[in-house]
């Protein structure tokens, strides 16, 4: 017998969304069940060593980002890579909004910037920092799409290295290059944009 594969649950579960399936609205609830841990973890992960007064939780973080993700005009994914990838950005988007708040709000911390190694092990400490990371990102994205795509599936979703080259349609090789070139080429930016 073969092994089950949640890889395929969820994609089905995609493609009912994604269609005109008259259950699309249950398939909505039931990939929320399916993803929502995963989620949870990656939230997790993005905010665990965060500042104790920082308001913003990792549950709330999924609550939000998911919100943006079921809207059925925007639900095209193509599988679970795809989905996660899309809801990297959601996530993405909600801290970016949530650190710009914090930011306006209030200036300074003392806290040490994280590499982005750092960064994908432990998450993010200091609201500048991902904006800072989110500025280079953008401006990566316009000098090489696929690299800023890979830093955000690595970073934002938790997505293994094999993961982000499925989600790209790319051999993990490349991907793997691409993730060693951003770093450098990210770390060289976000050094020279905290020296400024």
């Amino acid at each position: 017998m073969p092994a089950h594969d949640p890889a395929s649950d969820i994609t089905q579960i995609l493609l009912r969304i994604r269609g005109d399936d008259p259950d699309s609205r249950q398939a909505v609830d039931r990939l929320y069940v399916v993803v929502y841990a995963e989620l949870r973890r990656v939230a997790g992960g993005l905010m665990k060593t965060d500042r104790s007064d920082h308001t913003l939780q990792p549950t709330a973080l999924v609550h939000e980002a998911y919100l943006k993700l079921i809207d059925p005009k925007h639900a095209k994914w193509e599988n679970r890579a795809h989905f996660f990838g899309v809801a990297a950005k959601a996530m993405r988007n909600v801290l970016i909004d949530y650190a710009r708040r914090r930011t306006s709000a209030k200036r300074g911390g003392g806290e040490r910037p994280l590499s982005l190694d750092d960064a994908v092990e432990v998450g993010f400490v200091v609201d500048d920092e991902i904006l800072s990371l989110n500025r280079a990102l953008d401006k990566l994205a316009t000098e090489d799409e696929r690299m800023a795509r890979v830093v955000e599936l690595r970073i934002f979703a938790g997505l293994t290295m094999q993961e982000v080259a499925d989600a790209l349609s790319v051999s993990k090789r490349t991907a793997d290059s691409d993730w060693r070139v951003a770093r450098l080429w990210l770390a060289r930016e976000m050094d020279e944009a905290t020296s400024e």
